[in-house]
């Protein structure tokens, strides 16, 4: 995944709490799920106004690459965006980043495939046409593929 931080957008800050570390005082690899669900669900809420109440959104999975290790003391942020979307599902894009005196660094990037989901029904649906317009004026249609 070679990802560039001026492809994106949208950015949150990420409070990194002291549970969030291990033993060698590296935040443990399971926390970055929990920082990539914070910049999604801050995403969502900012940009898209998807209310997930209404019209579910489950995770269909995941990758992370650890680049960098980040510690306690980082000043982070975590940049977001949509990559591809289908008829169902789409893509997201993750870079974590630690602020430096020289620029923001990338330290891990990921990738989360989210399905639009009726939690009544107990199945996948189609994703809202107003939510899909958003993510795609948003994140701009050059870098979204659209698999329709």
């Amino acid at each position: 995944m070679s990802e560039k931080i001026s492809d994106y957008k949208f950015k949150t800050p990420i409070s990194i709490r002291f549970s969030d570390i291990d033993a060698v005082g590296h935040v443990n690899n399971a926390i970055y799920l929990t920082y990539f669900e914070v910049a999604r669900l801050n995403y969502w809420k900012e940009v898209i106004t998807w209310n997930i109440r209404e019209q579910g959104v489950i995770v269909g999975r995941s990758e992370v690459n650890y680049l960098k290790p980040i510690t306690l003391d980082d000043n982070i942020f975590c940049y977001v965006r949509t990559t591809r979307i289908g008829n169902s599902s789409f893509d997201m894009m993750y870079l974590l980043v630690r602020v430096t005196p020289n620029g923001e660094e990338i330290c891990t990037t990921g990738k989360t495939v989210c399905i639009s989901y009726d939690y009544s029904a107990n199945k996948s649906i189609a994703i809202p046409n107003r939510e899909r317009e958003k993510m795609i004026a948003y994140d701009e249609p050059r870098l979204i593929t659209n698999t329709n």
